[in-house]
């Protein structure tokens, strides 16, 4: 109910610009990267359209965001591995996912999640954070925690879980200034229970 619109938020039209975005979305915000996107996918929006792309003119439209050279290598990589593994199309399997150039587990899981709807959960920091300071899950890195919450959440609720976990993150749950006064599970929250008497009402 808190967050209804909770969805993923990387504009995209297939599989291929969603894989695009969510490598550049490492360490930037779907904001920015949605910015740089909406160029980009103006006149690149296939596989045949990506492998006539140069680094030079790819790093023109992806410079603003942080770490741009090293995606950029990716995602030069990456277009031309998807035509000789693949067909040209974007796998749907984690294995072959997690193979490509620039794809971890969390990246992987986007993809399978938003372009194929196969359950996932992928533990950004916003769901690593949520997770486990309400004490959903008690783990202290982003694999154990993903295979807590697969553990602990029915599987045909993985995909919402991940999308109404980062909201939560972005909208309430924040890093530094946590919303504990408007958060609707702070009755359930270990990190409330903690520390309400020093929390300040918001």
């Amino acid at each position: 109910k808190t967050h209804p619109d909770a969805k993923c938020e990387l504009n995209h039209e297939n599989p291929l610009q969603l894989l695009v975005a969510t490598i550049l979305s490492a360490q930037a915000t779907d904001k920015k990267v949605n910015e740089v996107t909406a160029e980009l996918f103006k006149t690149y929006e296939t596989i045949e359209d990506f492998l006539t792309l140069t680094m030079e003119e790819l790093e023109q439209y992806i410079k603003v965001i942080g770490l741009y050279k090293s995606k950029g290598k990716n995602l030069m990589n990456l277009f031309p591995l998807l035509v000789e593994r693949h067909g040209g199309e974007v796998p749907d399997t984690m294995e072959e996912l997690i193979a490509l150039p620039g794809v971890g587990r969390k990246t992987a899981n986007v993809v399978l999640s938003n372009a194929y709807g196969v359950p996932a959960i992928a533990v950004d920091t916003h769901v690593f954070r949520v997770s486990n300071r309400i004490g959903m899950v008690k783990e202290d890195t982003v694999e154990k925690t993903e295979a807590a919450l697969m553990r602990r959440i029915d599987k045909n609720l993985w995909i919402d879980t991940h999308h109404l976990l980062i909201f939560h993150g972005r909208r309430i749950c924040l890093a530094r200034s946590p919303q504990c006064g408007q958060c609707p599970l702070n009755h359930l929250c270990t990190y409330y229970k903690k520390n309400k008497k020093t929390l300040t009402p918001k």
